[in-house]
């Protein structure tokens, strides 16, 4: 899907969120010239970088949505990061270079499920032989046949040992198809057997006292858990759980890590998107002390990252000259010039997120196609319960999302979940004696579970 038009990329984010048209537009614009730098001469590709953007607009509009979505989209490696989460260099927190890191291994995740969709069907049948294997240990006895034969002295009478194994070996090939028959068939799922499983309790390092950075912390555990001896250890499972694990430990053994850590790095050198959230926190001048006095330090140390740089990773250097960054904030309390000079300049597209309207309230709860009322539908259709909301109801839940919105904090759509939780209450709770009933829910229904919520004062001030 990478060779997607802009209209194209707009149209596939339009099923997910409402509004926002401009951010949608810029970041369809910014993933088509990706495609375009993959199809131009060598000569020049490497000296067009991508164009980061920078997203501004209240918490809950759709910023981290539409960089996921755009992500998935088009099968990107992409990691979210908090801006607050880092500290500048001799601080204790994380380090700016671990959302490399992240990527990376982001990257190889994503990789590697695709891989295990290739080799799916080797590893079910090498699953399946060794719980074959687990039931007629075929070798075991064969190799016990041929010390008994020894024991006795029979080692004369070679052609009848030849025939007598033979028939054994034809005995037990047949009684082998027959199991497989009945593996197949689901009859034997819930069977018990005793299996060798890798014990996954190694003695790791654990907590080291007195290490504050944590990403030097997993790296060191990293390394511990390469090095420890694996165990295996004896277990009892149902055929369905032993299938499962087998399955995963052939699908690592079929796998080729070398390869996949190659085109990971490829992968996220070249396609990979970071999203920075909250980049508005650590804008602003250095105060004198307190919290926040590393803040302008993180500015100045995520910047040469943005700007081009290699990150030493466990899987090799990874240049991030070519990895599109995607940055994030409210912006309320500060402004996009309160970041340095520097960082500014490498974020050289700006959106402007709109807060959403009564309307767009309306259209996030039916239209996405994970909207919220399908989501509350599907959840009660489990319990046997049809549910329905009138077109009365469905506005006057966005027409109290909006005025909750406007009247205290505005948290966007998060808002939508919170009204549709107490409005769901009742039903939810109750949901083992409306079993197998239909039920519609109208603006009365909506006024009477929502009225704790909403104060008839502040209801007032909104009615002309």
């Amino acid at each position: 899907m990478g060779n997607l038009t802009p209209k194209q990329i707009v149209e596939q984010l339009d099923r997910y969120i409402i509004g926002q048209n401009e951010a949608k537009k810029s970041v369809a614009v910014a993933l088509r010239n990706r495609f375009r730098r993959s199809m131009i001469d060598e000569s020049i590709r490497e000296d067009i970088t991508p164009k980061n953007i920078i997203m501004m607009g209240p918490t809950g509009v759709g910023k981290t949505e539409i960089a996921r979505r755009l992500a998935r989209l088009v099968e990107a490696p992409f990691v979210k990061v908090e801006a607050t989460k880092f500290t500048e260099v001799g601080y204790v927190g994380r380090d700016v270079e671990s959302m490399v890191r992240d990527l990376v291994e982001a990257a190889i995740r994503m990789i590697k499920n695709k891989e295990m969709d290739f080799i799916k069907d080797k590893a079910e049948l090498a699953a399946e032989d060794r719980i074959l294997d687990t039931l007629l240990p075929t070798k075991k006895r064969k190799t016990v046949n041929a010390l008994g034969m020894l024991l006795k002295g029979h080692d004369g009478d070679s052609d009848n040992e030849d025939d007598d194994e033979n028939t054994t070996d034809q005995s037990m090939s047949n009684t082998r198809e027959k199991l497989r028959a009945r593996l197949r068939s689901g009859a034997m799922e819930d069977a018990v057997i005793e299996i060798e499983v890798e014990d996954s309790k190694h003695s790791g390092i654990g907590f080291l006292p007195g290490m504050g950075n944590e990403d030097m912390v997993i790296q060191i555990q990293d390394i511990f858990g390469s090095i420890m001896p694996r165990k295996t250890k004896k277990r009892k499972t149902s055929v369905r759980e032993a299938r499962r694990i087998f399955e995963q430990e052939e699908s690592q053994r079929l796998l080729d890590m070398d390869e996949i850590i190659e085109k990971a790095i490829d992968a996220s050198e070249q396609h990979g998107i970071i999203f920075i959230d909250e980049i508005d926190k650590i804008a602003g001048k250095e105060l004198s002390g307190g919290p926040d006095v590393s803040r302008e330090g993180v500015q100045r140390d995520i910047l040469p990252i943005v700007e081009g740089t290699t990150v030493m990773t466990k899987y090799g250097p990874i240049k991030t000259d070519h990895i599109l960054f995607i940055a994030a904030g409210a912006f309320h309390m500060s402004k996009v010039s309160d970041l340095i000079p520097e960082l500014q300049g490498r974020f050289p597209i700006r959106v402007e997120l709109e807060s959403l309207t009564q309307d767009d309230f309306k259209q996030i709860l039916t239209q996405p196609e994970n909207a919220l009322l399908k989501q509350q539908k599907e959840l009660m259709r489990i319990e046997k319960i049809e549910l329905d909301f009138s077109d009365e109801a469905i506005s006057e839940i966005a027409r109290i999302s909006f005025i909750l919105n406007q009247s205290s904090e505005n948290i966007g759509a998060r808002r939508l979940h919170t009204v549709m939780e107490k409005l769901m209450e009742d039903i939810s709770f109750n949901a083992e004696d409306l079993s197998g009933r239909d039920i519609l829910i109208d603006a009365e229904y909506v006024h009477k579970a929502l009225k704790e919520v909403v104060q008839e004062e502040n209801l007032h001030r909104f009615i002309l």
